[in-house]
Formats: structure tokens, sequence, C-alpha cells
């Protein structure tokens, strides 16, 4: 089976992420659009003419020094926009118009798809969609995906994939700090499952290539208890850095790109430096430190305006009754949460709640591939498999059944039995195995010419022991009667065969799986 591609459609940065069968989950570079550390593409479009579909995406328009215009050509933060109104998919404008949001993101998942590497064609596709748009933005992303040639798609909401690729379990609750370009967003969700419901799971949009759109399928997202947010982001710090190092200058893009580079410095080292010219100037170096950059962002308010959505969400909490000590985990995602400001006002609010902060920027791509259901093709077993095992209370073999008639395989987790010795300085257990021949408790007769299932009264089964019997199992030292000596582990491989994993309880020695024979 081919593998899983997840895109997660961001307002700043959009992530493509895959996973074959049986390997890792990578981040995708689709050349020429994606940068690199992390491998992302720039949320971004510029068209030169508003009726081309040809537009410069992602990294194209930062090379081409477009990203910091004001222009009706260039495309950004429409990843918010969508579903807000109404949605208009086709990704051709109308003539002289710039791009609606519905338009400029369908042109740009349309093209990223086109993009994909001969050798990464997924079978099936998760995407991702904000919780408070969900419904909207899943009919918008069933309309653009209508022609994608791909058998299964999947949906997710985002904060769910976000816990999901942070590691936390499901039934979480989960504070996610979300530090964009252009927005700030604190949501406080309580992920499903825990507590004996079922885990969280992607939602299943196509199956085997049929559309389940109309299907009656439960909503599956995240419940939010609160919510805040505010139009302020990673491009507004830009834009005090480039004020306050070139007072009274004309800020143009170079000017902006040279203060994003700064500050994406800043986040990992104390002091950025940078050449910076205007066009037939020499250049310029600028320099700023963590601490400058600190006391900027403090000047401008940041810190106040933090603490307000934070007071906010956290009233909304009380509400439903939780108090923060009750918060499972705080989740930074976005580029601007890397900045040693934000963790610091993290930790000083959120106190003794952990703090999830592991990949930022990918966490929601590389959870939505945690999330999407594993549909494999599975095989039945035709026959089970059944153990004689020493019964001493009754002193007589009886037959149990490791696996029956119907069993799916390759089994996903063992079966594992701990088996006693029955005779004094025993050196070696037995092992005999048999194929049930009555398991079925229906039977299918005839009367009149006419087929009738007919109930068959319960009680054991015959067992017919297998032709060759697998050799017994060797003691590392004498036991006694009643005593747990080993622990066996059996399997169903891929193949149909019956595996066995053994580990002697006394000595701790664990052997290699060894076939036992083929199951039918």
């Amino acid at each position: 089976m081919q593998g899983t591609l997840a895109i997660d459609l961001g307002s700043t940065n959009t992530v493509v992420a895959y996973q074959g069968p049986h390997a890792a989950a990578e981040l995708l570079a689709l050349p020429p659009y994606s940068c690199s550390e992390p491998v992302v593409i720039p949320t971004l479009l510029w068209l030169s003419d508003p009726a081309t579909t040809h537009p410069l995406i992602g990294r194209q328009v930062l090379e081409a020094g477009l990203a910091h215009g004001d222009g009706p050509q260039l495309h950004r933060d429409f990843k918010r926009q969508i579903g807000a109104v109404g949605a208009t998919t086709a990704p051709e404008p109308a003539p002289s118009l710039p791009l609606s949001p519905e338009q400029a993101g369908a042109l740009l998942l349309r093209r990223l798809w086109a993009a994909l590497p001969p050798d990464r064609q997924p079978q099936r596709l998760v995407l991702t969609a904000p919780i408070d748009s969900y419904r909207r933005y899943r009919q918008w992303l069933q309309e653009v995906c209508r022609d994608l040639q791909v058998p299964e798609l999947a949906l997710v909401d985002e904060p769910t994939a976000a816990a999901m690729g942070a590691g936390l379990p499901a039934g979480s609750t989960v504070l996610v700090v979300d530090l964009g370009g252009g927005t700030i967003d604190l949501a406080l969700v309580a992920l499903e499952g825990g507590e004996g419901r079922p885990a969280p799971i992607a939602q299943l949009l196509r199956f085997a290539g049929r559309d389940l759109g109309a299907s009656r399928q439960a909503l599956r997202c995240a419940r939010v208890i609160g919510k805040a947010g505010l139009a302020l982001g990673g491009r507004d710090f830009d834009r005090w850095i480039a004020a306050h190092l070139c007072p009274g200058m004309a800020i143009d893009g170079n000017l902006l790109e040279a203060a994003e580079t700064l500050k994406c410095q800043l986040s990992q080292q104390e002091e950025g430096l940078v050449l910076w010219s205007r066009s037939g100037q020499s250049p310029v170096t600028l320099r700023l430190d963590r601490s400058g950059l600190e006391t900027l962002l403090r000047q401008h308010g940041l810190v106040e305006q933090l603490d307000s959505l934070f007071d906010q969400v956290l009233a909304a909490a009380h509400r439903d009754g939780l108090v923060l000590s009750q918060i499972t985990a705080v989740l930074p995602v976005g580029g601007s949460s890397r900045l040693p400001l934000i963790r610091q006002w993290l930790a000083q609010r959120c106190g003794s709640v952990p703090l999830r902060e592991h990949r930022p920027v990918e966490a929601v791509a590389l959870g939505a591939l945690a999330l999407t259901p594993g549909v494999r093709v599975r095989d039945v077993l035709s026959h089970g498999v059944s153990l004689r095992c020493w019964d001493q209370r009754s002193a007589r073999h009886h037959w149990l059944p490791l696996f029956v008639e119907g069993q799916t395989f390759p089994t996903e987790r063992s079966l594992e039995l701990v088996l006693a010795c029955s005779s004094p300085n025993q050196r070696e257990l037995e092992l005999v195995l048999g194929e049930p021949e009555n398991e079925r408790r229906r039977e299918v007769v005839f009367e009149a010419g006419l087929p009738v299932l007919r109930q068959r009264p319960a009680g054991e089964g015959r067992v017919a022991p297998w032709t060759v019997q697998p050799p017994p199992l060797a003691l590392d030292s004498p036991g006694q009667p009643g005593e747990d000596c080993l622990r066996l582990a059996f399997q169903v491989d891929g193949q149909g065969q019956l595996m066995l994993e053994v580990t002697d309880l006394r000595s701790g020695r664990h052997s290699p799986s060894q076939q036992l024979g083929p199951l039918r």
C-alpha cells in the first residue's frame, strides 16, 4: 500500500508530511515552493496577472522580494477567512479582481498536489481544519479535493492534531498557544477519548474512491472550552524591529526581510547580525541582541496583550469547572512561539503545567498522520489454533483457544500466557497445538429442500492435534509443580504463520521469535 500525505494549510506556513508503509513520518520538500530548516512552504501567492492560474508560490515569492508588498497581487493570510462567509472554490478569479480567500487556498493546495514527487503519490490524504469553522472549512476542502486522484481523504481538527503530534494522550485538556505571522490565538480544548472512551481519529471524507460527504458520520472534533485571539503576529514584530533599527526610514520589503532574519536568529542565539542594503547603496550592518528584542516587544505591549488573552481563556475554564492545575499540557505552535520571551511568559503564567514545545511548526501535520485511520486490508483465519494445557484441579488436559476462526491477521498485539510446571524437577514444558474442528456453533441444514440455519448446542469442540508439533520448551533450571516458569507470547504474522517468543521467568532469558507453523 502507498503511504499517507498530510497537508497542514497554515496562515503563515504550510507543512506537508508523508509517511510510507512501515516507515517514519517525514516532512516533504516540494521544490521550488518549499524552504528548509524546517521544511515548510510559506503560505504566499503572487499573481502578476489576476487572470492567470500560474502564480509564484511560497519560496518563489520570498526570493522575488515580493513577500512584504501591499498590492492586490500578493495573497496571504487567506486561511483565516476561508469559510467565513461562503466558499468559492474555483481556482480562476473573476477578471481584474484578486482571488477570494477560498480561491487562493484552492489554488495553493492544487499546486502543491501537482508538485508531489513521483515516488510520493499517496493512497490517503489527510487535511487539517480550524476548529472554530470546522463545518464550513470541511465543505470547502471537499470541493477543492473533488478532482484529486486519491482513494482516501480524511480530515482532523488542528488542536487535536497538534496535541497528538506532541505526544499527548487521548482525553487530555490542552492549552494551544498559536503565534503565527498575523495572529495570536489561545484555545483551551478537551480532546476526545480517555476514561474508556474511543481515542480521537480523523474523519473519513472519501474511502475506496467513494465520497462519504453525505454520510451521517458524527463530527469528532475537540471540544473548545475557551478561546481568545488577536490580529497581531510575527510580521508585526518584524515591523517593530525595522522601525527600531532604522528610525524614520521607509519600511520596504527588503528591510522587513532583514528584520525577520534577525528575529529568527534571536530565537536560537543571544545576538543577531544581518547585512541589509537599499538598491544602489552600500550594505549596512543591522544588529540586535535578545535583551533588546524583549525590551522592544514589552514596550509595544505584547506581554500585556498575552495576559489579557490568557485571562479570557482562564475565565472560560473556570466557568467550565476547570482550574489551571487540571490542564494536561500547554502546547505552543507557530514560528513566533520559539521566541524566548514567549517561553518565559508561558512558564510564568502556567506554573507547573507541562510545556510541550517539541517541533512547534510541524506538530499539526505530524499529528494528522498519527490520527489518520490505519485502514489496511487484513486477511482472516479460516481455522483457529488451540494449546493443550494441564488442569491441576480436574487432573486432565483441556484445549485453550489461542486464535479463533475469523481472527484477522497480522495480529496487532501478542497473546501472552504463563506456563507452570506440573511435576517435580521438570526440565521442559511440552507444547501441543491443535486445530479446532467444531468451532461454529451454527450449522446450515436443508429441510424440505430449503437451507435452514440451526443453532448447535454449546460444548467443548473437538480439536485435531497438529501432525507436526513444535519441540518441547527447555527450562533453564528444573521447575517444581505450580511454579510459574515460562511466559509465552503468540502472534500471527502477515503470512499466517503462528509465531512464538519465550521468556524464562526465573532467569530472565528471552528467546527470539520462532515460527511454529502455518494457520489456515
